[in-house]
């Protein structure tokens, strides 16, 4: 039987890759000078820690760490492209990455909660239905917004270096060599990707959130905004599962509207960015020891 393997993750930066392993973490960018930068860090003690054993408390724990390790990996493929001079300042990420959580939860929460109790108030629908609308709503917001901000050339190739770091993932589990003519044979889709970790989200606060029944407005706000890390962890743990049994029948059913998605944001990398993905992967394999010992957690690829 083959033995077990290493379960990475990754995301794709401005013309790069992050690839994440269980000790350490590798950039690799496409300088303007068309180098490739690589940077490899070890990543901290959370990794490690105790509580990432404990179900739906270790997905809230290794996300909030990937949401920071995800903003340092721009940061670094932003400083490659515009140089020491124009590199952005910590302040600035800190407060991009502020407004870019608000405005998360303000457009894929508040506002279809509100959608959805405008149409309980005003149409007469039941809390059941009125919940369904909220849920349909947030889902249509999301597939949205991941299919127009596709149609820019910046997020397109980042959409494409996206489908690099899968192809890299895939062939690794494959066994298959790390070269760009066989990477580029393997699928732009894997069950692990942080986009469907997005779509379960949308689909899970449907069931949770109709299970708290008709509320006024303001507690209804806030409400989403409080239960949004239970729908999170829940989240992460059906996506663990499901990778897990990602050869059963079973598992394959459920995986197929997440790949399905993947399909919006990812697109199909040349050579060069498979280089890339390639360099990242195998300075990150550097870094980790030997056996390295399975992560947990599947990164955000957004």
């Amino acid at each position: 039987m083959r033995p077990a393997l290493p379960v990475y993750g990754g995301q794709a930066v401005i013309e790069g890759v992050m690839m994440r392993g269980s000790r350490a973490f590798a950039i690799a960018v496409r300088a303007p000078d068309h180098s490739i930068t690589v940077k490899t860090e070890s990543l901290g003690g959370l990794y490690r820690h105790p509580a990432g054993r404990f179900p739906f408390l270790r997905g809230l724990l290794l996300l909030w760490d990937a949401l920071g390790l995800g903003m340092r990996a721009l940061a670094f493929s932003a400083d490659v492209q515009m140089g020491e001079t124009q590199k952005p300042q910590p302040a600035s990420m800190a407060l991009t990455m502020a407004t870019a959580i608000l405005l998360g939860l303000g457009l894929f929460f508040l506002l279809p909660a509100a959608v959805g109790y405008a149409a309980e108030q005003l149409l007469g629908v039941s809390a059941i239905a009125a919940n369904l609308i909220e849920g349909l709503t947030r889902l249509l917001l999301l597939v949205g917004y991941v299919w127009v901000i596709g149609f820019w050339g910046e997020i397109r190739r980042v959409y494409a270096y996206h489908g690099a770091e899968h192809k890299t993932i895939n062939a690794f589990e494959a066994g298959a060599p790390l070269t760009a003519e066989s990477v580029a044979r393997f699928p732009l889709e894997h069950p692990r990707c942080g986009t469907a970790f997005l779509l379960t989200v949308a689909v899970m606060s449907i069931v949770l959130f109709s299970a708290l029944g008709p509320l006024a407005l303001l507690p209804r706000l806030a409400s989403r905004i409080v239960l949004v890390p239970v729908v999170a962890g829940l989240a992460y743990e059906y996506i663990r599962l499901t990778a897990r049994f990602a050869s059963r029948r079973w598992a394959q059913a459920l995986i197929t509207p997440n790949l399905a998605l993947q399909r919006l944001t990812t697109r199909e990398p040349s050579a060069d960015m498979l280089e890339v993905a390639i360099a990242a992967f195998e300075a990150m394999r550097a870094g980790e020891p030997a056996p390295a010992r399975p992560a947990d957690s599947p990164t955000p690829a957004l």
